[in-house]
C-alpha cells in the first residue's frame, strides 16, 4: 500500500504514521525496513517484514489509556485461553512516540478464508459468557467518546460539521432514554466480522480491543444487526447464521432504532477522519453524510 503524503488537520496520515513507526521500531529494537501499511483508520496498522509483528499506532496522546487497556485485555484473554490477538510480551508497551501510543502484536498468519457471520455470533456468545477478573478495570461503553473530537478535527465542510454536531446532541438525548434488559459483562465494542481473523489452523481469532468495555451485550449485537437490516451488507442466510449462533436477533428489541442511528453516525465520523487520504474515501464520506441527512433514503454505503 502506498504511503500518501497528504496531511489532515491533526497531522495523522499514512506518511506521518510511517515516521512514528520508524522511531517506535528503533526504540523497541525492531527492523522497520519493508514494513507495509495494512490499514489507516482510528489507528495505523503496519506489518513488519523482518519479524511476524504488527505495529499499531494511535492518533494521539489522549489514546494512551486506551492503549494500556488493550494490552491488559490481551493479557487477560491469553490467560483465559480465549482465541484472541496476542501482544509481543518482550517489548515494553505501550510506547509513546511523538505523542502517539504504539503497541506491538504477534502477526496472525491467515489461513486463506474469511470468518463467517456464524463464527462471529459464536465468538461473541463465548466472550459475553466470560467473567471479568477483579483486577481488570474496564470502562462502560461510551458511544460518543471520540465523536466530538472527530467532528472538530475532520477536514469536512462547515455545514456538515454543524449538522453532525446537531445530530450528535440528538443521539445523546435518545441514548439517555434507552432501557437495557440484559446483564452487563465483557463487550468487544466494535464487533464486526472484519475484527475476526482465521489462522492457518482454521481457528477464528478476535482482534482489536480498543473499545473493549464492561457493559450490555447489545452494543456488540448492534453492529451486525445494522449492517444487515439497514445497509444490506449480509445476505439473509448469513444474518440467520449469526442469530442462530448467538441466540438473539437485536432487530426485535425496542431499542434497535436508537442503536441503528448511533451506529450509522459512528461509522460516518470514523470514515471522515481520512477524507484527504484519497478520493475513494472522500466519495464514501459524501454518500454516508447524505444518508444521515435523509434518514428514509436507502443506504448505498460501501464497506470500508
Amino acid at each position: 500500500m502506498a504511503v500518501d503524503a497528504a496531511r489532515t488537520d491533526e497531522g495523522f496520515t499514512s506518511a506521518g504514521a510511517a515516521r512514528v513507526l520508524r522511531a517506535a521500531c528503533r526504540t523497541a529494537g525492531l527492523d522497520d525496513r519493508g514494513a507495509e501499511l495494512i490499514r489507516l483508520g482510528e489507528n495505523a496498522l503496519f506489518r513488519l517484514a523482518s519479524v511476524p509483528v504488527v505495529v499499531r499506532i494511535a492518533r494521539g496522546e489522549e489514546w494512551v489509556p486506551t492503549a494500556r487497556k488493550e494490552v491488559a485485555v490481551a493479557r487477560w484473554l491469553a490467560a483465559e485461553g480465549f482465541p484472541a490477538a496476542r501482544i509481543v510480551e518482550d517489548v515494553e508497551q505501550p510506547l509513546l512516540i511523538d505523542g502517539h501510543p504504539v503497541t506491538f502484536w504477534h502477526l496472525i498468519v491467515e489461513g486463506g478464508r474469511k470468518a463467517t457471520y456464524g463464527e462471529l455470533g459464536g465468538i461473541l456468545r463465548d466472550l459475553h459468557s466470560l467473567t471479568v477478573p477483579a483486577g481488570l478495570e474496564l470502562p462502560s461503553f461510551d458511544p460518543f467518546e471520540k465523536q466530538e473530537l472527530r467532528i472538530d478535527r475532520a477536514a469536512i465542510p462547515e455545514d456538515d460539521r454543524a449538522f453532525l454536531r446537531k445530530r450528535w446532541r440528538e443521539l445523546q438525548d435518545k441514548y439517555l432514554e434507552l432501557r437495557f434488559e440484559s446483564s452487563k459483562g465483557p463487550v468487544h465494542g466494535d464487533a464486526h466480522v472484519q475484527n475476526l481473523m482465521v489462522n492457518g489452523r482454521g481457528r477464528v481469532i478476535l482482534i482489536d480491543f480498543e473499545v473493549f468495555c464492561f457493559d450490555h451485550p447489545e452494543w456488540d449485537l448492534m453492529v451486525t444487526a445494522v449492517e444487515h437490516h439497514s445497509l444490506g451488507w449480509q445476505t439473509d442466510a448469513q444474518y440467520a447464521d449469526f442469530v442462530a449462533s448467538y441466540g438473539r436477533d437485536l432487530y426485535d428489541w425496542h431499542g434497535y432504532e436508537t442503536l441503528r442511528g448511533m451506529q450509522e453516525f459512528g461509522m460516518t465520523t470514523w470514515l471522515m477522519q481520512n477524507v484527504r487520504e484519497n478520493e475513494e474515501t472522500a466519495a464514501e464520506y459524501r454518500r454516508r453524510i447524505a444518508g444521515l441527512r435523509n434518514d428514509q433514503a436507502p443506504r448505498d454505503w460501501r464497506p470500508s
